[in-house]
């Protein structure tokens, strides 16, 4: 008796101690009103606001293929919600490579090796290291959370330095050795610093001759590195999953302290309609992708509609012999040359159409034509932007841009001709990497000259999320925008603070996915959130309307109900998004 009489007093001082009565009678006064039909699924409700918060109790890193193929990573969340394990989300990050078209197949197995080794390590860190240090963690503590995911990644980066150090100091040894033995080089001559010019013999003229700025090597990934970008897009979701609210509105309050915007910005579509192969026989290497952005103007339903008609459109004239333009002009001698007729290649893995072309008038045209065809007017109804990809034009032998086979121009030439272009094709808004980053004077030079009529894009030329949050200095070419990519050790609030830095120094912030494709939707919940400028999603995937149920990026970019009407298309298109206009949505 007195045993139970000792416990019915432990559990009463428990009880008040957790305020139960006092909670349980205020919810019964509350419930009683309304009498709900389930009084106890009402009850739990009402009692578990006075529950703890949940905790992230296991992360889980796993590799998987991404929508091309590619090993990559995905991290799984589990946390302890009403002292219950329970799995709450998981991100896939897609991949990212630098390797141009024309690589060797030496290095293209090289990059193969490396993205497989950095998933495994990264799958390594999610599942050991990770896993303890961000268990208990509230995954609504976003900047906690990357705080110690960025130490975490600064510690792995110095000791790889010190694993390095050992290695440097013997290869230094080998070469004081190698100069002792070697004899001195014979001295060069200098380079010519002046020419003389056509019709002055005997006469020179002093030119001074600016040599090519080199290559900047590129920017190091560490192994590994996406199991901290995988982590922060893991804990978002998961901490937007706890909050039952969408990402987009969950980092929105991240980045706006918490306050609910009053609007959200709504992105407008952009679809990359050809893929123009740069070692593919035809002459023309200036242009890479031509985009399709519509006027701003119309609905999300209109725009993909009339994307999709041109886009069929073009198919059916590269598909129909005699009817695409195979006049090109010779400027020089005045002459009209027959062109070679583009040839429909295909269907890249991204979704858009593949062909080649001897002329940028030849494509343009094209397109022009197509849009005539079915009653638009290209640059009114419909714009363009030419994604150049100028850094894998450069023959740096010739020091110059090889922008159609066996036609070659420097910096200043491009220049001129971007300008010409420009004022001769007007329906042109939008000229992404038209420059090397490193040919910054020149970055200036067209952006005083173009700057008003176009957006000019540093996509190549921007330098990583990560480099620019820790050296905000750096120094970025004079350009429109510049497009951030979340890769690697990019976290959520290094993507958040780099939108407030870009912004004051007056640079528009753009959101370009990876070059690989993932079947992780959160991309366009980042997108959605309320930047306050340019945004693009570049390589955003490809999505076969015709299919619905595959069609998860863009169901989660637009309601059901407005791409009811598209089910009929048989074309495959390359989905993007950006705002070169804002619609705006009240939240």
């Amino acid at each position: 008796m007195e045993a139970a009489a000792r416990l019915r007093r432990e559990a009463a001082e428990y009880y008040r101690g957790h305020r139960v009565p006092e909670r349980m009678e205020e919810a019964l006064n509350a419930l009683f009103p309304l009498c709900p039909e389930d009084l106890y699924g009402e009850l739990a409700n009402y009692l578990s606001k006075f529950s703890k918060a949940p905790v992230i109790c296991k992360l889980v890193g796993r590799k998987v293929l991404d929508g091309v193929g590619q090993p990559t990573l995905e991290v799984e969340i589990y946390c302890t919600v009403k002292n219950y394990e329970k799995r709450i989300c998981s991100a896939v990050m897609a991949t990212h490579s630098q390797i141009p078209e024309d690589a060797l197949p030496e290095t293209i197995e090289a990059d193969e090796k490396e993205r497989n080794d950095s998933v495994d390590t990264a799958v390594e860190w999610v599942n050991d290291s990770l896993n303890t240090m961000l268990r208990d963690l509230e995954p609504t503590d976003q900047c906690q959370a990357d705080k110690m995911l960025g130490e975490y990644f600064a510690n792995k980066v110095e000791e790889k330095k010190e694993l390095e150090k050992p290695e440097e100091g013997e290869g230094e040894k080998g070469e004081e050795k190698a100069a002792k033995v070697a004899p001195a080089p014979a001295l060069s001559p200098p380079a010519p610093t002046s020419k003389p010019k056509k019709g002055e013999k005997g006469k020179k003229v002093l030119v001074e001759v600016k040599p090519l700025p080199p290559a900047e090597p590129a920017e190091p990934v560490l192994c590994g590195s996406l199991a901290i970008g995988g982590a922060s897009l893991a804990i978002a979701k998961a901490g937007a999953t706890i909050r039952r609210v969408p990402l987009y509105l969950h980092t929105a309050l991240l980045k706006h302290n918490q306050e609910s915007p009053k609007e959200m910005t709504l992105p407008l579509p952009m679809v990359t309609l050809f893929n123009c192969e740069k070692k593919s026989p035809t002459k023309l290497k200036l242009v890479k992708e031509v985009m399709l952005v519509p006027p701003a103007e119309l609905s999300i339903k209109q725009s993909i509609k009339r994307i999709l008609d041109i886009q069929k459109e073009m198919t059916r004239v590269l598909e129909s012999p005699g009817r695409t333009p195979g006049l090109q002009t010779d400027s020089k001698k005045g002459k009209a040359q027959k062109a070679a007729q583009p040839i429909l290649k295909g269907v890249s893995h991204l979704g858009c159409l593949t062909t080649g072309y001897d002329s940028l008038e030849q494509l343009l045209l094209l397109i022009q034509m197509a849009c005539t065809n079915i009653g638009l007017e290209l640059g009114t109804d419909m714009y363009l932007a030419i994604n150049c990809a100028a850094h894998e034009l450069m023959n740096y032998d010739k020091e110059k841009y090889e922008i159609l086979t066996g036609t070659f121009k420097s910096p200043d030439e491009m220049v001129a001709m971007y300008v010409e272009m420009i004022n001769k094709f007007p329906s042109i808004i939008a000229l992404i990497d038209p420059l090397r980053k490193e040919d910054r004077e020149q970055w200036s030079s067209i952006c005083c000259a173009l700057g008003s009529k176009c957006y000019l894009i540093a996509e190549d030329a921007a330098t990583q999320i990560s480099k620019l949050t820790t050296d905000q200095s750096t120094n970025i070419p004079m350009c429109s925008g510049v497009v951030l990519k979340y890769i690697n050790q990019t976290k959520v609030s290094d993507l958040i603070e780099l939108t407030g830095i870009l912004d004051g120094q007056r640079h528009i912030t753009i959101l370009g996915s990876p070059d690989g494709e993932s079947s992780d939707e959160s991309l366009v919940d980042l997108v959605k959130q309320n930047w306050n400028s340019l945004i693009l999603l570049k390589n955003h995937g490809q999505i076969l309307l015709k299919n619905h149920s595959q069609n998860k990026l863009l169901m989660h970019f637009l309601p059901q109900s407005r791409i009811s009407c598209l089910q009929c298309s048989q074309q495959p298109c390359r989905f993007t998004a950006c705002l070169l206009s804002s619609q705006r949505i009240a939240h």
